[in-house]
């Protein structure tokens, strides 16, 4: 009998939710497989590290479609958990780096996933 590993509770900071319910399916779908995997505990194939977060506890999934580019942040830093930090349509058509907006919107967000965290961990002692 093949065991199935454990899967992370998976936690949505701020509007990541409901931005990322508003998308096409098919980019609900492939987001949906990059969160689930990291719930295993493995790494979706496309999911890289985001500059600017010191290492590869914030991971970036990028999706085209239908000419437009979607984009889910989401954590792993957090032993036993994942927290889904931002979900968006890149509007810049300049190059491939996240507009700065969104950049402080993923700050703030992580931010609160530490508080919500330390809350946890904090209840379980």
């Amino acid at each position: 009998m093949v065991k199935l590993p454990v899967m992370k509770p998976c936690e949505f900071i701020g509007a990541a939710r409901d931005d990322l319910s508003s998308m096409p399916p098919e980019v609900k779908r492939s987001f949906g497989f990059a969160i689930r995997a990291a719930q295993r505990g493995s790494k979706h194939p496309d999911a890289k590290p985001l500059k600017g977060f010191g290492g590869a506890g914030v991971l970036e999934v990028v999706e085209n479609f239908d000419g437009d580019t979607y984009r889910a942040v989401y954590t792993v830093k957090f032993a036993g958990m994942i927290y889904v930090l931002h979900a968006f349509k890149k509007k810049s058509k300049k190059g491939s780096k996240t507009p700065q907006p969104d950049m402080k919107l993923i700050e703030s967000r992580l931010k609160d996933a530490q508080e919500k965290y330390d809350a946890k961990t904090k209840k379980k002692k």
